[in-house]
């Protein structure tokens, strides 16, 4: 017999009471907090995780950071015995480039033309050239962008079409043979597309309308001396030598061809594989190339003359005389632009020649280390970085 609610007996007060629904809180208060806590640790882990991976990444990027800023041992660095080449000649006579490279040790290599040189450098013997521009176009399309960078300028003008006194026109040549100091050189790709705009026609092989000989610009002076040659497109100082030491005359003036006369006869370009590895060792050769221009550009014609003189004695075992090279600076202008807004036509010119493919030469400049060197901002053109 059932009781009466009045019957059922008091709870004890030390109990609890159990409800229907309630029973399973604190299992699920229990499961949510174990959630919970597992949640935290897969995150504290995942956390950990990311920041050893960060921690590894910034520790690669710090190795490879002081890697790329260690000096090198050794630059070797190329260029001609040319008046154009003066920042060169000087730089390394009076030690201007050496004092910038300290530790660094300073190797050198004279070269004729810039193919040459590009050649040794491509090879690993050189780190680093001044040059005509040409050349350095040319390298940088056959290796689609991968050799080389154009860093600084050296010289601007400094390169003539001299030939015979009876040659008065474009078309006297016809027939003639002429010179240059190297097949793909900058001037002779010059005088290929200027042949080419008068209407005459050349090729690599040495036959058209005009026959020309690449050949050394000392073996040059002298065929032209013994009646061997009509003519020759040459960098300073060998065409004011043919003026005066060999009866020749001034038939085109490749300043007379360029916007207020400017055009690069003397660049200076580095391995890229070179200044990835050594940016130090680059800025420290831009250091030496600024302090070598700054001093032509500011030094007497005597002085000039005596430090140029000093230099091709030691290179190339003579001396020039003092009309030849005061002829030769008066047609040259030092500067460490490398008048990046001419090469567009440089490259057309190049295959117009028949010497360059046509390419994009975008990436060509990297001008950045020169414009923290000078404080200024020297323009790439839209062809690389500044």
């Amino acid at each position: 017999m059932s009781k009466s609610p009045e019957q059922q007996p008091a709870p004890n007060p030390g109990t609890v009471r159990i409800v229907a629904g309630e029973s399973n809180k604190p299992k699920r208060r229990r499961l949510l907090e174990i959630a919970i806590a597992l949640g935290l640790v897969l995150l504290i882990g995942a956390g950990a995780a990311v920041a050893s991976v960060v921690a590894k990444n910034n520790e690669a990027n710090a190795s490879a950071a002081a890697a790329t800023t260690t000096p090198a041992a050794e630059l070797k660095l190329g260029y001609f015995g040319n008046v154009t080449h003066a920042p060169a000649l000087v730089g390394v006579s009076k030690g201007l480039i050496a004092k910038e490279l300290g530790s660094t040790k300073l190797s050198t290599q004279i070269f004729n033309a810039g193919p040459a040189a590009i050649e040794a450098l491509n090879a690993g013997a050189i780190d680093a050239a001044y040059l005509g521009p040409n050349p350095a176009i040319n390298s940088f399309v056959q290796s689609k962008g991968a050799s080389i960078n154009i860093i600084a300028g050296a010289a601007s003008g400094g390169a003539q079409l001299v030939v015979k006194p009876g040659i008065n026109s474009a078309a006297d040549l016809k027939g003639k043979t002429l010179a240059t100091p190297q097949l793909g050189g900058t001037q002779d790709v010059a005088l290929r597309a200027w042949l080419g705009k008068q209407g005459l026609k050349t090729n690599p092989n040495g036959g058209g309308d005009v026959a020309i000989n690449p050949t050394e610009n000392a073996q040059i002076l002298k065929l032209f001396q013994d009646g061997k040659l009509d003519g020759a497109w040459l960098p300073e100082p060998w065409a004011s030598r043919l003026v005066l030491q060999a009866g020749a005359k001034v038939l085109v003036d490749e300043k007379d061809l360029w916007d207020k006369g400017q055009f690069p006869t003397t660049i200076l370009i580095v391995s890229k594989k070179f200044a990835a590895e050594h940016p130090e060792t680059v800025t420290a050769l831009l250091k030496g190339n600024k302090a070598a221009v700054d001093w032509l550009n500011s030094a007497s014609a005597a002085d000039k003359a005596n430090a140029i003189n000093a230099a091709l004695k030691a290179t190339a075992g003579s001396t020039l005389p003092a009309d030849v090279i005061d002829r030769s600076l008066k047609n040259i202008t030092f500067t460490v632009d490398p008048l990046a807004g001419t090469y567009k036509k440089l490259l057309q010119d190049g295959v117009d020649a028949g010497i360059t493919k046509q390419a994009d030469i975008n990436g060509i400049f990297d001008l950045r280390a020169l414009n923290s060197v000078t404080g200024q901002k020297t323009s790439a053109a839209g062809l690389g970085q500044d």
